[in-house]
């Protein structure tokens, strides 16, 4: 049986630390084929810089791959696009989340297919020929995360997911640690500049970027024009801000209660 082993690269400190690791030949990764980071258009620039220096440290090889359409461009096109959570007044908290997975998992799993394993157009996977292992960035304190994963994947029968740093216990905080004297800037987060689970401390590095930010007040403004909430049936006002006030607003310096959204699903990779 043919084995891949491919790692899903977000660019953050937790995926950063797993293409590291593969780069040096350590014991926690083994041999991987390559690396494919998916893109959704809306990285903050901190993040695509940083992506660009892995490309120079002699690791595996990096594919990149997307949709072919912003996020950000697809919401504003008030056409049906993948949902993100947005918060509402008057509504039940935190809308449906599709943006994970049409923006990451399918361009992964396409890439997958048809440049790894070069596959035909609507070919199956040959179950006793082929067989995938995908591994991620997800550490030893997002145990959730880890067991929803798992369960999609029961469904992939050519693939098996990996999370070594989940499997060495292994924390985010300790990623951070090992990245800090190997790493010759401050590894970022990677999540869309807009994306509705920043805390307070992201919001604060999207407003340090005039261009994050300002893509970021641009989707939230939009958001909420007459022609985007009668395209989608919103009977509430979306917000990307969980205190339901527009983003230009929002007073980042406020407590953390008033500002952060303390139970949501990161998307930090």
């Amino acid at each position: 049986m043919k084995e891949y082993h491919i790692l899903n690269l977000g660019a953050g400190v937790q995926s950063t630390m797993l293409y590291m690791l593969a780069a040096q030949r350590h014991e926690v990764m083994p041999k991987i084929d390559c690396a494919i980071f998916a893109d959704t258009g809306e990285e903050p620039q901190a993040v695509y810089d940083h992506l660009e220096w892995l490309k120079t440290i002699g690791g595996p090889e990096i594919l990149t791959v997307s949709t072919g359409q912003r996020l950000g461009d697809a919401i504003m096109s008030n056409k049906r696009h993948s949902s993100i959570p947005l918060f509402s007044k008057g509504g039940s908290g935190l809308g449906m989340r599709q943006c994970t997975f049409d923006y990451k998992v399918v361009p992964i799993n396409k890439a997958i297919r048809d440049d790894v394993c070069e596959l035909k157009f609507r070919q199956q996977f040959p179950k006793k020929d082929i067989h995938v292992h995908q591994y991620m960035g997800l550490s030893f304190d997002e145990a959730r995360r880890v067991l929803r994963v798992n369960k999609r994947y029961y469904d992939i029968p050519w693939s098996t997911p990996h999370f070594p740093l989940f499997e060495t216990n292994t924390t985010r905080g300790g990623a951070i640690q090992w990245l800090a004297s190997k790493v010759p800037h401050e590894t970022p987060r990677s999540a869309c500049s807009f994306c509705p689970y920043h805390d307070k401390e992201e919001w604060r590095s999207v407003k340090a970027s005039d261009a994050d930010w300002g893509r970021a007040c641009l989707i939230d403004d939009w958001i909420r024009t007459p022609e985007y909430m009668t395209a989608h049936k919103y009977k509430h006002e979306p917000f990307l801000h969980r205190s339901c006030v527009p983003l230009r607003d929002v007073d980042f310096s406020a407590s953390p209660d008033t500002t952060e959204h303390s139970k949501g699903e990161s998307c930090r990779r």
